[in-house]
This record gives structure tokens, sequence and C-alpha cells, in this order.
């Protein structure tokens, strides 16, 4: 058995490779989750993308059609349908859900009545104790690096990933800034039994968003990106573009939270996703787009990760 590649994780969610999709408002939809599955991965719906439970049903009636393999569910807990979401997970019977954005606690014992595996995904070590002690199955700890909404704590994920294992009892997969085999190797050293890739899947061919969503992943530098609502202690990792660039200008001329809210508006993350709106839609993505040069299937992408492992151990070895 190959202890680098196949890890207690592996075991408990039913997987042959301990990668995670990030549920990924807007992208993680029935395709990419059910080729990440496919693959050896465990696929997860962004449940965030969903209006109503109706709606979160035929997605899982479709990921179920495309794979036979296990694949879960990402639910935010602040969102509005959070409990309709929770409620559709216990009725089709999903194997895991991953929570994020509020506490655990809310809604694991009812997970676990149901026979669902809980993750939750935390930026602290502070919150993953909570998270541990609230009984989930594992822990999702994501630095400041990844793509989207992050915590105004601002903790990378290099300091984050060490002291989450040494602080809780439960397997740790990290998440943020990891996009191949070289990032998997440093988070496996770390002491996570797993990752999460959320930026590096966009750029995959079964990934359902706009193909300008895809280049604009493509064409990002290094400092590409930048955090908007830092200064409303709602940070979010996107592409520079137009919108980041005004909504960082009236940061700057200290407009308030609501101002800056009321300006944004609604839809921009799908306007850029699925509409390609890479100027005024929010362009969300992590650091490591700077890495990512090309669009491969998923399987590409995790066998990248699987052989590329295997060859840097050998390689460290000798």
């Amino acid at each position: 058995m190959n202890t680098l590649l196949v890890t207690p994780l592996c075991r408990m969610l039913g997987i042959q490779y301990p990668v995670l999709l990030g549920g990924m408002v807007y992208v993680s939809y029935a395709p990419l989750a059910a080729a990440v599955s496919a693959a050896g991965g465990l696929g997860v719906l962004g449940g965030g993308s969903f209006q109503s439970k109706d709606e979160l049903l035929r997605e899982i009636e479709k990921t179920r059609a495309l794979t036979e393999k296990p694949f879960g569910l990402n639910v935010p807990m602040i969102y509005p349908i959070a409990a309709d979401m929770i409620q559709a997970a216990i009725e089709t019977r999903l194997p895991v859900v991953i929570t994020s954005a509020g506490s655990p606690a809310k809604y694991t014992a009812a997970l676990h009545d149901a026979g669902i595996l809980v993750g939750h995904v935390v930026p602290s070590v502070r919150l993953a104790r909570k998270a541990d002690k609230a009984g989930v199955d594992f822990i999702v700890a994501e630095g400041i690096e990844a793509g989207g909404h992050d915590s105004p704590l601002g903790i990378t994920t290099m300091v984050l990933i060490p002291q989450t294992v040494d602080a809780v009892r439960v397997p740790v997969v990290a998440a943020g800034g990891i996009a191949d085999h070289r990032g998997f190797l440093a988070a496996r050293a770390l002491g996570a039994q797993g990752i999460q890739m959320g930026t590096r899947f966009v750029a995959a061919e079964e990934t359902p968003v706009h193909p300008s969503f895809k280049k604009a992943i493509l064409d990002a530098e290094d400092d590409a990106t930048v955090l908007t609502g830092l200064t409303i202690g709602k940070p979010v990792r996107v592409i520079r573009n137009r919108l980041a660039d005004q909504v960082l200008e009236m940061e700057k001329k200290g407009i308030t939270e609501m101002e800056i809210l009321s300006f944004i508006g609604p839809g921009r993350s799908r306007a850029a996703s699925l509409d390609g709106d890479v100027a005024d839609g929010s362009v969300m993505s992590g650091e490591i787009a700077g890495m990512i040069t090309s669009i491969q299937p998923v399987r590409a992408i995790l066998q990248e990760i699987v052989e590329g492992s295997q060859t840097l151990v050998r390689m460290l070895g000798s």
C-alpha cells in the first residue's frame, strides 16, 4: 500500500486518492464533481450555487447519473437555504457534507444520524478545535491563498496546516495555494491527510464555466489576485479587474460597508463564472492561478499529482 497516496481519509471517504474538489459557487456543478469522483478523488457540489432545494436535488440527480462513485456537498451555513440543503443531503443519502462559514455544531448530529460524514472548513486553529469538539469527521484547513471568500485572519496555508494537525484528533485536509504534485507533497509533509483544490479545477475541460473565466485563470501571473473587502471584514480573493479596482478605491476612501455591498450588488460571481464578464464580474481565484497554464481533463490533473508525487519522493530519497 502506498501510504503517501492512500491515507486513512481515503478509507473514510471511500475514494482512491486524497484529493477533494472545492465546493466553488457557480463552478462546482455536476459535470465537474462527477469527473473528480470518477477520477478517484471526491467531487463536491457547491451548495451556494443553488437557489432552492429542488434545484439542488436536480443537480444531485445529475451527478449520480454521471458517476457511481461517492461525492459530497458543500453547505455555506450563512446561506439562506442552508437548512434546506442539509435536508436535501439527508433525503438523497449523500455520503459526505462539508460545512463552512458557521458553526458545524448546528447540523453535525443530524447528518451523523443519517449516516453522513461531516467535514468542516476552517481558517484558524481556534475554529479547528471548535469543529473537532463539535464532532466533525475531518477538517479542511484553508489558508488565505485560497480564492473566493476568505477569512480576515489572513493565516497562510504553510503556517495553518501543521498547527491544525497538532491541535485536532481528526484528519486534516489542506486547502489554499495547491495545484500540483509539489503542493500535494508539501501538504502531506505538513501532516495533512489530503488536499482540496479549487482554482486548478476551474481550468479543467469538464468545468462548466464560461471560456473567458478559464482564460482569466490561464492569463494570471503570480501577483494577479487581490483581496477586496478586507477593510470591511469580508475579504474575497479575486483576479484584479475593473470591479476589483473600483471596490479597492472605495475601501481606500473609507466608504461604508453598506455602500460598498450596495455597489457590488448581487450576481457578480455568476456574471464572471457563467456569463464570462471578467471585467465587471467577480473572478474568484486563488493565488496559485499564476502557476496554471493549461486546460486539462480532470483525470490528467489527478494523474499528475499521483505520478508526480511518486517521482518527486524518489528524487528526494536519492
